[in-house]
């Protein structure tokens, strides 16, 4: 939508004016008041120009993740841990953010850490969440060579995250990859079915191109009433509830997981269609994206469970982990 408003887009082709207010401003470095001026416009209709500039895609900014990692921070965290890089997002006023604002900035520097870890050739298997959603939708247009993404857990909608498959889908759209959607419902009624659909040519085909991941995207739920696998209906208050009592501490990829980072049997994991948590810890390449001190515990399971290369999260979760004494 042009937001522009003055006189200055009604003259001349709009992409070529809009590139050049661009490249006046990041590129010779004028203020956007030096700009008005030259343009003979207001400063607001400089703003909105280099709004539009970026809504259009003329104007992309790329931030580089190596940066992201050189802080006090993420290196005693990278150390106390044994992680290759640790990405943290500040809102530079954490007290007085919701979760939302959180949640967004964190998948801005999500994907720029995708983007910074991600090689040409990589067979990525991604998983499901708020996080992982966040990432997708902050990941800019940047197509990597060669590239196969395929999805982790099977389909299911809960009333915070949409189907599982948008997040593989949306990654490799945004890098050009091939896409390798699992055509199966996450959950199913019976074990006898779980089983079955496993055994199915299709969906075996699928679950075998999972065994041999260059890169996982993932997160990590805790075992809460409002827990990934309660808000989607699979499985019930009582049963997480159950879980903690047993010693579980997170849910990767519609697992639990105790403090050790070992998978506990417990329902529903015998009725679910996802990749194994074997197969998560084969990839060479994790990034497990946490968002939230609530989930210091399961974020501390699953690193010491080998499910994170590579750690994005925001700062009050880095905090919180880099106090434990684990």
């Amino acid at each position: 939508m042009n937001r522009s408003g003055g006189t200055f887009s009604k003259d001349g082709d709009r992409a070529t004016q809009l590139s050049n207010v661009a490249l006046l401003y990041y590129g010779e470095g004028l203020t956007q008041s030096e700009i008005a001026k030259r343009l003979q416009v207001s400063r607001v209709t400089v703003v909105n120009l280099l709004r539009d500039a970026r809504d259009e895609g003329i104007v992309e900014i790329h931030v580089s993740g190596r940066h992201l990692t050189e802080s006090s921070l993420s290196r005693d965290l990278r150390d106390k841990f044994g992680l290759e890089d640790v990405y943290i997002s500040d809102t530079f006023n954490s007290a007085e953010t919701d979760r939302a604002a959180v949640l967004r900035q964190l998948g801005r520097v999500a994907a720029t850490a995708f983007l910074n870890v991600v090689e040409p050739g990589d067979k990525i298997g991604v998983a499901w969440g708020e996080t992982v959603l966040a990432l997708c939708n902050a990941l800019p247009r940047a197509r990597v060579e060669g590239v196969e993404v395929s999805q982790l857990i099977g389909s299911m909608i809960s009333d915070r995250v949409p189907a599982s498959e948008t997040c593989a889908i949306q990654i490799a759209n945004q890098i050009g990859a091939r896409c390798f959607t699992l055509h199966a419902p996450a959950i199913v009624s019976t074990v006898d079915l779980a089983r079955a659909l496993r055994l199915e040519p299709t969906i075996a085909a699928q679950m075998n191109r999972l065994r041999a991941l260059d890169m996982v995207v993932s997160s990590i739920g805790n075992v809460s009433k409002d827990t990934h696998l309660v808000a989607a209906g699979m499985a019930t208050p009582g049963e997480a509830k159950a879980a903690e009592k047993a010693g579980a501490k997170g849910v990767i990829c519609c697992r639990y997981i105790d403090a050790q980072g070992q998978e506990c049997a417990l329902p529903p994991s015998d009725r679910v269609v996802t990749t194994s948590l074997k197969n998560l810890r084969a990839a060479r390449k994790i990034m497990l994206v946490v968002c939230g001190e609530d989930r210091a515990d399961a974020t501390r399971a699953a690193i010491a469970g080998g499910f994170a290369t590579h750690l994005c999260v925001d700062r009050g979760l880095a905090a919180a982990l880099l106090q434990s004494n684990s």
